[in-house]
């Protein structure tokens, strides 16, 4: 009997995908919920799981192909009927020399190394079982080295020759690599950004001391009470947010249209970078969460986006942003917006810096901060308030509590 394999239902906001690696080759056994095939969004790699025990017979979709929502990809067999059988050496799909069951390739592969003039016996494979990918090919280096061969210019009769530049020598590598949909979506977003808003970007600095003396008090208890949560500086700057958003609605607004819409909740976008690209999962209602659940969502997101196992409802929506590029060392920047969200808070590294305090010079940990906002929608005013709001509940972690 044979079943089918269909493309998951996207959300709303994802229109297709496109099949990224067949993990199962025709003739290949499989259990129930081992993954077929992953297949690449705008917003994430989707996995798609066996829904039975069985044997691929058929795929229907190769690499590279685009698919849409319940889009038939691949046919198998239910119940391991048709499985080679054991010490079969003849591969299920039709080949016939030596060279092609020695030689596992994805046809993606085998298509790119055919453009290439690849010879794919050269290649080494890192997909399963040794499967060669079409990544696999598309970072081949080729290690001949490149002749190059010095132009002969015709004599000019001028008054002074500058010296010929000397012949390149060794090898001077390039490698064409397409950008995968995640990336190429990324960009647009980025280009959207830019070009579609008013966008700006005001800075203020906040001294870090008195929330790393808090935690330096605290964390071991913290993590204690709370079940091995650790208690980092996120949790505190997005506490601070949720209060500075319910003072500054403004910077909490979206632009639908000729409308500016103000949300009566806080959905609070955190950054996470990932070996595919930035991605920006949300937590849902902040305003009613600790700093222990946040720190835990910001903790969950970060392992999970690492193993690339965000999902797409979880990216959806978000009514602020809020990014960190101090992990990475970065002093300072200017945070590219989310739209349709009309802002982003900028985090980055701390650094030990000389500060005038009551007529005294100390040196203080200090960490810059940046908001970059629609300026359609909010003014410098609001803007400014809304870093300072955030500075000094930083600077007296009182506030926080308070709602001061």
């Amino acid at each position: 009997m044979s079943n089918e394999i269909k493309v998951p239902t996207f959300p709303e906001s994802v229109q297709e995908g496109t099949i990224a690696t067949w993990h199962k080759q025709p003739g290949e056994a499989f259990s129930r919920d081992e993954v077929i095939v992953d297949i690449e969004t705008d917003k994430v790699v989707q996995e798609v799981p066996a829904p039975a025990d069985g044997v691929l017979k058929e795929i229907l979709k190769q690499e590279g192909d685009i698919v849409t929502s319940n889009e038939i990809i691949a046919t198998f067999s239910e119940g391991g009927a048709g499985a080679a059988p054991a010490g079969n050496s003849e591969p299920a799909t039709a080949t016939n020399s030596a060279e092609a069951s020695e030689i596992i390739a994805a046809p993606a592969a085998k298509k790119l190394a055919d453009e290439k003039g690849i010879n794919l016996s050269d290649v080494t494979g890192t997909g399963k079982g040794g499967r060669i990918t079409k990544e696999d090919v598309a970072n081949y280096k080729v290690s001949a080295p490149v002749e190059v061969k010095a132009a002969v210019a015709a004599p000019v009769k001028i008054a002074s020759v500058p010296e010929p530049m000397a012949p390149i020598t060794g090898e001077r590598i390039e490698k064409r690599v397409p950008m995968t949909r995640l990336r190429t979506r990324i960009a647009e977003r980025l280009l959207d950004a830019t070009q579609n808003t008013a966008m700006l970007t005001t800075f203020n600095e906040v001294n870090m001391g008195p929330i790393m003396e808090l935690r330096k008090q605290y964390k071991d208890r913290f993590e204690k009470v709370h079940n091995g949560t650790r208690l980092g500086f996120m949790g505190f700057f997005v506490k601070s947010a949720v209060e500075a958003l319910r003072r500054i609605p403004a910077v909490n607004a979206s632009i639908d249209g000729n409308d500016i819409v103000y949300h009566g909740y806080q959905d609070i976008g955190v950054a996470v970078s990932t070996q595919k690209g930035l991605v920006v999962p949300v937590l849902r209602n902040v305003e009613h969460m600790s700093i222990a659940e946040i720190e835990n969502g910001v903790r969950d997101f970060g392992l999970r986006g690492r193993d690339g196992k965000i999902g797409i409802d979880e990216m959806l929506g978000g009514t602020f942003t809020i990014t960190n590029g101090g992990v990475f060392g970065s002093l300072l920047s200017t945070p590219i917006l989310n739209p349709p969200q009309a802002a982003i808070l900028g985090m980055h590294k701390i650094q030990d810096r000389p500060m005038a305090v009551d007529g005294e010079v100390k040196i203080l940990p200090m960490m810059y901060l940046a908001l970059s906002y629609d300026h359609r929608i909010i003014d410098g005013k609001e803007a400014v308030q809304f870093l300072v709001a955030i500075k000094d509940m930083i600077e007296d972690p009182a506030r926080i509590l308070l709602e001061l």
